[in-house]
């Protein structure tokens, strides 16, 4: 019997993991647990502690080159290649999601040239900018003025750094001292406060120059570096200035005398330098990716020697705020690394292993080529994104964390290294425990995992392929409840691993419980052209796999003896994905006797020719073709089947799932072949697509469900959860999306909106009808009757005529005299309306005439203008029909009319009415006048008596 829906299935967007970082400067405020990002154009506030978003900037439509967080984290300051400055002011939202509202404070034009690089100095009320045209500027932040300019380098400013310096330390030179007594009056005039204030800034001639705010010239230049200065900082306590360059040297300086006091050969690219633990060790990073630790007492390294990094892992800048215990590495692959500072201030002076890593934040996943639930409770995601490395995100947690262990939604919790090329493709077992991958580099491994105890080893590795792989495939059965490969999976890896490569052939490799050294146990020649996808059926008993190629074709196998089966024919294009029906799924039926055409399963693909295609796997025949993509279809999945116990009314029925390159996901009733819905929150193809399984059942639980009493109570509670599968989108546009089906949440309310509706209705007709008027005048406008609202108003206007009321009835004027703004407004644009017609004009020129003399004009001439939002009673989309049939507006126009234009179209049809009564005030003088000239020429009794008839009638 086939099983459909009752109503229209629907998805929701309930969560979605966004890029916060896309490359550029990043800054945190002073107690980092704001971090500031770039996104291109844009600029993002992130929560560091819960991953939450609090603020996002426009851009200004060209690329940011930097920005600048005050240590109070109450201002922002971004610069952009379109030669701007914006400052902001950032305030606590009114709005309880503790969000933050930044606010346009000013926009200058600080350099001729992009800003390459700004500070902001510690009492977060000056800031330094340094551009392309070589000039140093310092700016009040609050006034938004320069209070100082510096010229002196002579090409991009490439590093800038406030400090404070006792006004004892520094010697001044001979040359000082005179210029000193030259200017000694105007020097006693200045402000005595900004003495001490220094600002180092590096250039990209090599040179470093330290400059004082207080007399406004350059106090030292530092020349000793040969390349550009990368990074700078100062420790009060050594009294020492750190400069890096990408000479591969770091240069400690002497304040009091500005000489150089140590010069560390680093040995590579710096990109960023800086003390901690109050200037006793300094960090150095570059383009190795390497975060080295150095005792600046010793000057020689104390952190162990470290295996270098690829190229796109190089750390291009550090942040650190004094007095926190950890520092933030940014990396060339738009990662961010949290490393704890904790075994500097336990292991002083002793060499140490590289810093721990505390968190690692992906800035962005770039494309999502693939991803899989792992985990028994299926609460972690691991992503293939165009990377060597294998992503793991936690799907736990929401805007805040119980602790500062517990990762929160979308944080990453481990990364899989291993592979020396992109990964391709991934897959994952019945437990959620293994997991497959396949890449580029003609290699495939199988990993386990254990997120309990955090940990994530590679099992065995497969050598054998001549070229990439493209497909791998774990069984899906799910062993025996209660037996051991089910009560402890991670004992027990996978029997087996299916692969498929661009050269055309498959292989099966066994995978034995050491695992180190597997061997494929058959290869075959499998297809013509590339294999993009290899599935293999959910039966424990005789499993079969699917291959789809680019060849156009889909191949079934025989898992064991390696042959096929059966071919898939009817795709005019490659075939990028196939997946088998789970083995409780029901049959389709075909044809009238609804005999069931799919005995021994189904397989569904999709297809560069943009359908979806469900098979049978009894005769290999095509079941059902889905037609609606308009661009590759790139991944099709099968959504869980009804189940068992619910109710055959409310059954979901039979459902895939396909994702494609018009960025579009959608749902499709494979009963019917139409589209159930279509899921849109992409801006560009959607690689990934997946299931969220269900998690595996804990002993005490198999022991509940084993009793029938427990089955009988988690009828309903399953009937009840029906319908809330999860599906999870991964693009190429960096985002994953997670859709809830909220199919069943949607039916119940718009079962109590009618039945809400029903009642209003019924109760509205009983106001009618028992000469309510208040009542009924009101709730007809709420609920958008028109035709009731205009029935009742004729029957008034029609009836008796009570002499002391103005449209008729002394009620019904109370009523309208009362009316609040909402409904006077409802009021206005129904009369407007009926105005329009000719045969209910009369009711309109009534009730409008009530209107007019019951209410001043100023009232309706702003009342509208009180109103921000329409009527939120009116309900266009349930009396679509009827209040089309009235010739009212939709509410889109509604939202943007005015008063003056409801006046404007009452007035016009209004002149139109008495122009007609005009004209047939005209006629009927006329004729009175013919018929008095015929009156002189017409004898006879019969005349007379017509002619006093028609007079008698026309007046």
């Amino acid at each position: 019997m086939a099983y459909k829906a009752d109503v229209k299935t629907t998805f929701d967007p309930t969560r979605v993991i966004q890029p916060i970082y896309t490359g550029g400067t990043v800054a945190t405020s002073g107690n980092g647990k704001i971090l500031a990002t770039c996104l291109g154009e844009e600029a993002l506030l992130t929560d560091l502690n819960t991953g939450a978003h609090l603020a996002r900037i426009e851009g200004d439509g060209e690329q940011i080159t930097t920005l600048a967080f005050t240590p109070d984290g109450l201002y922002l300051a971004i610069c952009s290649r379109s030669l701007s400055m914006r400052i902001y002011a950032l305030r606590p939202s009114d709005d309880l999601d503790e969000t933050i509202e930044p606010k346009l404070l000013r926009t200058v034009k600080p350099h001729a040239a992009p800003v390459v690089t700004s500070a902001v100095d510690s009492t977060s009320s000056l800031l330094a900018t340094g551009g392309a045209d070589g000039i140093v500027k310092v700016w009040d932040l609050r006034g938004g003025f320069v209070t100082h300019t510096f010229h002196g380098h002579s090409g991009v400013i490439s590093a800038l750094h406030f400090f404070q310096v006792e006004a004892s330390e520094e010697q001044p030179t001979s040359k000082s001292k005179k210029r000193k007594s030259r200017q000694q009056d105007e020097e006693e005039n200045s402000d005595e406060a900004t003495i001490g204030y220094r600002l180092a800034s590096g250039g990209e001639d090599g040179k470093v120059r330290v400059w004082d705010l207080h007399k406004r010239k350059s106090v030292a230049i530092l020349d000793s570096h040969v390349s550009v200065v990368r990074s700078l900082d100062y420790s009060p306590e050594q009294k020492l200035l750190l400069s890096g360059s990408r000479d591969k040297t770091v240069i400690a300086w002497d304040a009091p005398t500005w000489k150089a006091k140590a010069t560390v050969p680093v040995l590579e690219v710096v990109e960023s330098v800086g003390f901690v633990q109050e200037g006793a060790y300094f960090y150095t990073a570059g383009e190795t990716a390497r975060l080295r630790v150095w005792s600046v007492e010793a000057g020689g390294e104390i952190t162990e020697e470290q295996e270098p990094g690829s190229e796109i892992e190089a750390i291009v800048q550090v942040l650190h705020q004094p007095g926190l215990p950890f520092v933030l590495t940014v990396h060339a692959d738009q990662t961010l690394v949290l490393r704890s500072l904790e075994p500097l201030a336990t292991r002083p002076n002793r060499k140490i292993p590289s810093l721990p890593v505390i968190r690692r934040i992906s800035g962005t996943h770039d494309e999502v080529i693939d991803l899989a639930y792992i985990g028994s409770d299926r609460n972690l995601l691991a992503l293939a994104t165009n990377l060597e490395d294998i992503r793991i995100v936690s799907l736990e947690g929401g805007a805040s964390r119980s602790s500062s262990d517990t990762p929160y939604f979308g944080a990453d919790v481990a990364l899989l290294k291993g592979h020396d090329d992109i990964i391709i493709t991934i897959d994952s077992d019945w437990s959620g425990h293994w997991l497959a991958t396949g890449a580029k580099d003609n290699t495939a491994k199988l990993w386990r995992l254990d997120p309990a105890n955090n940990s994530y080893e590679c099992y065995a590795t497969f050598t054998g392929h001549a070229e990439s792989i493209g497909a791998v495939a774990l069984p899906n059965a799910v062993p025996q409840l209660g037996s051991k490969a089910y009560n402890n999976p991670l004992e027990h890896p996978p029997k087996f691993l299916i692969t498929g490569s661009q050269d055309k052939t498959i292989k099966r490799w066994d995978i034995g419980t050491q695992g180190k050294a597997a061997r494929a146990n058959y290869t075959r020649k499998a297809h013509d052209k590339d294999i993009n996808a290899i599935e293999v059926s959910h039966s424990e008993n005789a499993p079969l796999f699917a291959s789809a190629s680019q060849d156009r074709t889909v191949k079934i196998w025989d898992v064991e003896a390696g042959e096929t089966i059966g071919v898939l024919r009817g795709h005019k294009r490659g075939v990028w994905s196939v997946a088998f029906a789970p083995t409780d799924m029901p049959a389709l039926t075909t044809g009238e006797s609804g005999g069931a055409s799919s005995a021994k399963g189904m397989v569904v693909t999709g297809s560069g020719d943009k359908t979806v295609r469900v098979w049978s796997l009894t005769d290999y025949s095509c079941l059902r073709t889905f037609e609606g993509h308009v661009n590759s279809v790139l991944k099709v999945v099968w959504l869980p089947p009804p189940p068992k116990q619910a109710k055959s009314d409310s059954r979901r029925g039979i459902q895939v799932a396909s994702a494609a390159g018009d960025g579009l996901v959608k749902v499709w009733d494979a009963q019917s072949g139409e589209c159930a819905a279509t899921l849109d929150n992409h801006i560009d193809r959607v690689w990934a697509l997946a299931v969220k399984p269900k998690p595996l059942l804990s002993e005490a639980e198999q022991k509940r469900l084993s009793s029938k009493d427990s089955e009988m109570a988690d009828a309903d509670e399953d009937e009840s959860h029906e319908d809330q599968v999860t599906l999870v989108s991964g693009s190429a546009d960096s985002t994953l999306t997670f859709w809830t089906d909220t199919t069943a949440i949607t039916a119940q309310q718009a079962t109590t909106q009618a039945t809400a509706r029903i009642e209003q209705d019924q109760e509205l007709q009983n106001h009618i009808r028992a000469n309510n008027y208040r009542e009924a005048i009101v709730l007809a406008l709420q609920l958008n009757h028109p035709k009731r609202l205009l029935d009742l108003f004729s029957a008034v206007v029609s009836g008796t005529h009570d002499p002391a009321s103005i449209c008729g009835n002394a009620d019904v004027d109370e009523v309208l005299s009362n009316l609040s703004d909402a409904h006077l407004w409802a009021l206005l644009r129904r009369l407007r309306d009926w105005n329009a017609n000719a045969r209910t004009h009369n009711v309109a020129q009534h009730i409008l005439y009530a209107l007019l003399r019951l209410h001043p004009k100023e009232r309706l001439l702003n009342v509208r203008k009180r109103r921000k939002t329409p009527i939120p009673a009116i309900d266009e989309e349930v009396n679509g029909d009827l209040a089309q049939a009235m010739g009212t507006l939709s509410t889109k126009e509604k939202t943007q009319e005015s008063v003056k234009d409801v006046l404007d179209g009452l007035k016009a049809y209004t002149e139109r009415h008495y122009q007609r009564l005009d004209k047939m005030s005209e006629e009927r003088f006329v004729l009175l006048w013919a018929l008095q000239q015929m009156d002189g020429v017409a004898a006879g009794g019969a005349l007379d008596g017509f002619r006093n008839d028609d007079v008698m009638m026309l007046e």
